[in-house]
């Protein structure tokens, strides 16, 4: 007779498992949407009521689900969101993609993975698969989660699979989404798995199969740790190259055409979203306790974190060389998410900076088409919140004593902006080659 993951896979090859998704954020609304396109039914846990009201209403609150994609989907019946947890009994597969932050002495802060594993035992059954999908420490699913579960008294990798396989969600990258982005994946056994991967054939193009958790998780905070000292390197060649009398933009382009041992990474004005600058500190805090130090992660990560403070400093030499000091000057941020042409302000280094410019006396605006509004949280130190998006009209521009380009959305005209603003600090590049005596980089001024 066939055990439990024998027989999840058999129901998985017929197509009529059940898949819950636990965490309807940035990771877990994507994935349950191409859950369902691939024809499962998905039931979706999340604390909060508005989330799960506004989806089965058929409203997308994630800006890379189209509303009207989720809506056929709810339509159809494949997506349901609940609040009531104890709806995982009902559940075949399920994932889990709920936040991992990190406290305030950067620890990694793994409750919400826990309450979900708690909320997963309560109802787990021979013939389920758990698959943690959080960014985390090497040794989590092992050390954390399984305890959790084989405290029911079922066996792993016969009774019932656990997983871990990292989310790598790139939001408003119009060629990488959910679906085409190959999908690494580590099981606790072999037979763990095979089963998730019997699911996960069916919603991802590309697999990639790991020995190990540890090995999947480590995939993940490499990912981002490799992207994170690069880019770290950009912004110490940029702030050499001000000291150089160089333009850093012109020195990256021209090395960036070597064909071979070169990958470009771009300097800017600090790091932001949830995965870059948070995820390698989960390396780092597992590797002290193995009394092991990672010096290229804590060193890179002391460079991302001065790069608000440089270009607030590199706002106030700018003005100073107009004989105008910051205190009391009118200073227009140009986009506040944390990148390009999307809305999210996770960790966005333009809040840093605007709390620096407010700090030293300026008088800050700002203006993002994505984000009309910056809200009060409770952990942005911004006075005056709620500060809303200001029109990006001739007569603004005309009337800011600096302009700082912070993060270079596609629907902003800069040569406007160059041309109507009295003087403009671009932290991204943008208007390399448009220069005149009004636009400083972060390497200097930048002149035809």
């Amino acid at each position: 007779m066939a055990d439990g993951l024998e027989q999840l896979q058999e129901r998985i090859a017929r197509g009529n498992a059940t898949v819950g998704v636990v965490g309807l954020g940035y990771v877990g609304l994507p994935l349950a949407v191409e859950v369902a396109r691939s024809g499962f039914k998905v039931i979706g846990c999340d604390i909060s009521e508005p989330v799960c009201a506004g989806i089965n209403a058929g409203k997308s609150h994630v800006e890379d689900v189209p509303a009207e994609t989720l809506a056929g989907y709810v339509k159809q019946g494949l997506i349901t969101a609940t609040t009531d947890f104890a709806r995982l009994k009902d559940c075949d597969v399920i994932s889990i993609c709920v936040p991992t932050p990190l406290n305030k002495t950067k620890d990694p802060d793994l409750s919400y993975v826990v309450s979900a594993a708690e909320s997963c035992r309560a109802g787990l059954r021979v013939g389920q698969v758990i698959i943690l999908e959080s960014t985390t420490y090497p040794g989590t699913t092992r050390e954390v989660l399984l305890p959790i579960f084989e405290s029911t008294g079922l066996k792993v990798g016969v009774d019932f699979g656990l997983c871990f396989s990292p989310e790598r969600v790139d939001p408003g990258n119009p060629v990488w989404q959910t679906r085409n982005t190959p999908k690494v994946i580590g099981g606790i056994t072999k037979r763990c798995n095979a089963a998730a991967m019997a699911l996960y054939s069916k919603v991802f193009d590309t697999l990639v199969p790991v020995e190990s958790p540890e090995a999947a998780e480590l995939v993940k905070v490499y990912e981002n740790t490799f992207r994170m000292i690069n880019i770290a390197l950009a912004n110490e060649l940029a702030q050499a190259c001000d000291k150089l009398g160089l333009d850093v933009w012109g020195v990256i382009e021209a090395a960036a055409t070597k064909p071979f041992g070169f990958m470009k990474f771009t300097p800017g004005p600090g790091l932001g979203g949830h995965c870059i600058p948070l995820d390698p500190h989960y390396l780092s805090w597992k590797m002290r306790t193995l009394h092991f130090k990672t010096r290229m992660i804590e060193l890179a990560s002391e460079i991302n974190a001065e790069m608000p403070a440089y270009v607030v400093q590199k706002a106030s030499d700018a003005l100073n060389e107009r004989t105008k000091p910051l205190k009391g000057s009118k200073v227009l941020v140009l986009g506040v998410a944390y990148k390009k042409n999307i809305g999210d302000l996770r960790e966005s280094p333009a809040l840093d900076i605007i709390n620096l410019l407010q700090v030293k006396g300026a008088v800050v605006s700002y203006h993002d088409p994505h984000c009309p509004e910056i809200k009060d949280d409770g952990h942005t130190p911004i006075k005056g919140l709620p500060m809303k998006s200001v029109p990006l009209t001739d007569a603004t521009l005309r009337a800011a004593d600096l302009v700082v380009i912070v993060t270079d959305h596609a629907e902003i005209d800069y040569k406007r902006v160059l041309r109507e603003a009295p003087l403009v600090l671009d932290s991204r590049g943008v208007l390399r080659g448009s220069g005149n005596g009004k636009l400083v980089g972060l390497s200097g001024v930048t002149k035809d």
